[in-house]
C-alpha cells in the first residue's frame, strides 16, 4: 500500500518564548554598605513570526516536526541589568499560505507576497525587578516578577498556490505531459491514472514574458465533496486567473469528461466556473481524436470556450496554446475591477469598557477567568511574601477580591489563576 503525504496544509504547535525573571538584589560595594535595590528586568521572550520564502515550494517541511518553540528572555541582574531578549523563532512558508487558529477556524493571516511576516505567537514581556517597587515607604523592597509566559498556540497552515494558470482534467488527461513540453517543470509522467499526486508549478516563458502554469492533480466525478483528495486540489485553483481544461481527445467520451470538471468546478465556488476557460483537446495523433476534430471545435464553440488542439507527447501545438493561455491571461488582467477610490485606512477604536474578567466555580474552587490578572498573578504572586502581598493589593484595586467575597469565597479557600492555585487570603 502506498503512503501519500499531502503536503500543501500542516497542524502546528507554536510556543513563543517566555520573559526573563525580574531580580531582587541590592547594590553593595564598599562604603556603601546599603545601597538601594539594583534588580534588573528579565528579557522579553522571542516571538514565533511566519515569514514568506519563494524558494519554499510547500509545506512538508512541517511534516516531521510540529511543535516549535522560540528562546526565552534573560533573567535580570544585578546593577539595574537588562536581560537579553529572547531571539524570535522565524518559520519559511511558501507563498501563498493562510494561517488559522485551529481552535476556532479564524484566519490570522493571509501570507501571499515575498517578505511578508506575521507573528503568530508573541513572546512574553520580561519581569520588573525590585529597582521599580521602591517607594518613600518601602525604600527596600522584596518584590519582583516572574517573566510573562509566552503565547501557546495551534495553527492549521494551508497552501494555496499562487499560479497564473491552472491546468485541470481527469486523471491521465496528459497535464503533466503538457507542463513539461510547455516550462521546464519535471512532473511524472506515466501511462497510469493518479500518477501526479502532488501539485507541481513551471514557468511558461513567451517571447520576452512569461506566467506561472500549476499543474493539478487529476479531479474526478464526486470531487468537490472530497472524492479522491478533491479538496486537497481544487483549493490551488482557486488563485489562478485562467484555467486550460486538458481533454483526452482520444477517450470513449471527451464531451463527458469535460462536463465533469465543469460540474466539479462550480459545485466547488460558483466563481469558479465561471473563470476563464481554455478546452486543450489532448492526443490528436491519435487517428480517433483526429476524426473528432470538427465537432469537439462545435463543442467548444457552444460552451463560448477557444479550442486548442494539441499532441502534448510529440509536443505538436503546444507552443501555440502557451502563446494563446498568455494573450488570454492578458485579457483577464484588463478585465480584474480596479478600485475607483483608494482604500480607506482602518480607524482603531477603543474597546469598550466592560468587565475585565469573571469568577467560575469548579470542582470545588474558584477560577479567576481573564487576561490581566491571571497575567499579574503569574509574574507576581509566586516571588516571595512582599510579591504577594503587593500581588494582592493589586488584585484589590481591579475589584478582583470583592468579586471573589460576592461569590463566595472564603479564607483558606481554593482559588485558580491560569495554572497557579492559591489558597485565599484576603
Amino acid at each position: 500500500m502506498r503512503v501519500v503525504y499531502v503536503i500543501d496544509q500542516a497542524d502546528v504547535h507554536l510556543t513563543a518564548g517566555d520573559g526573563g525573571h525580574g531580580l531582587i538584589s541590592f547594590h553593595r560595594e564598599k562604603f556603601v554598605p546599603r545601597g538601594g535595590p539594583d534588580g534588573g528586568d528579565g528579557g522579553r521572550g522571542g516571538n514565533v513570526v511566519l515569514v514568506v520564502d519563494p524558494a519554499v515550494h510547500g509545506l512538508g517541511g512541517f511534516r516531521y516536526r510540529r511543535q516549535y518553540r522560540a528562546a526565552r528572555g534573560g533573567n535580570g541582574a544585578k546593577n539595574k541589568k537588562h536581560g537579553s531578549n529572547g531571539e524570535d523563532l522565524e518559520l519559511r512558508v511558501p507563498p501563498g499560505t493562510t494561517v488559522r487558529l485551529a481552535a476556532t477556524g479564524e484566519v490570522i493571516g493571509d501570507l501571499v507576497h515575498e517578505g511578508d511576516r506575521l507573528i503568530v505567537a508573541r513572546g512574553g514581556r520580561g519581569g520588573r525587578g525590585n529597582v521599580h517597587f521602591a517607594t518613600a515607604t518601602q525604600q527596600a523592597p522584596y518584590i519582583s516578577e516572574t517573566g510573562q509566559r509566552g503565547e501557546d498556540v495551534r495553527v492549521e497552515l494551508e497552501l494555496k498556490l499562487l499560479a497564473d494558470v491552472g491546468l485541470v482534467g481527469l486523471p491521465n488527461a496528459g497535464k503533466s505531459t503538457l507542463l513539461r513540453a510547455v516550462s521546464r517543470a519535471t512532473p511524472k509522467v506515466a501511462d497510469y491514472p493518479f500518477t501526479t499526486l502532488e501539485p507541481y508549478l513551471g514557468v511558461v516563458e513567451v517571447g520576452y514574458d512569461s506566467y506561472v502554469m500549476a499543474d493539478i492533480p487529476g479531479l474526478i466525478e464526486g470531487a468537490h465533496a472530497g472524492a479522491g483528495l478533491g479538496l486537497e486540489f481544487l483549493r490551488h485553483i482557486e488563485r489562478t486567473r485562467l484555467l486550460i481544461h486538458v481533454v483526452d481527445a482520444a477517450a470513449e467520451d471527451p464531451l463527458r469528461a469535460i462536463d465533469v470538471i465543469d460540474a466539479e468546478l462550480a459545485a466547488y465556488t460558483p466563481e469558479l466556473g465561471r473563470r476563464r476557460q481554455i478546452l486543450a483537446f489532448n492526443k490528436m495523433d491519435v487517428p480517433e481524436a483526429a476524426a473528432r476534430r470538427d465537432s469537439l471545435a462545435e463543442a467548444a464553440r457552444r460552451l463560448g470556450r477557444t479550442p486548442a488542439f494539441i499532441a502534448a507527447a510529440a509536443r505538436q501545438g503546444t507552443a501555440d496554446l502557451a502563446r494563446l493561455a498568455f494573450e488570454e491571461l492578458e485579457r483577464a488582467r484588463e478585465e480584474e475591477p480596479q478600485p475607483e477610490t483608494p482604500v480607506a485606512t482602518q480607524v482603531l477604536r477603543p474597546r469598550p469598557r466592560g468587565p475585565q474578567f469573571h469568577i467560575e466555580r469548579e470542582d470545588g474552587a474558584f477560577r479567576v477567568v481573564g487576561d490581566r490578572p491571571v497575567v499579574l498573578v503569574e509574574m507576581l504572586a509566586l516571588q516571595s511574601d512582599d510579591s504577594r502581598a503587593e500581588a494582592m493589593r493589586r488584585l484589590g484595586r481591579m475589584g478582583v477580591v470583592a468579586a471573589l467575597k460576592r461569590a463566595g469565597a472564603r479564607t483558606g479557600d481554593p482559588v485558580r489563576f491560569g495554572d497557579i492555585e492559591l489558597r485565599w487570603e484576603p
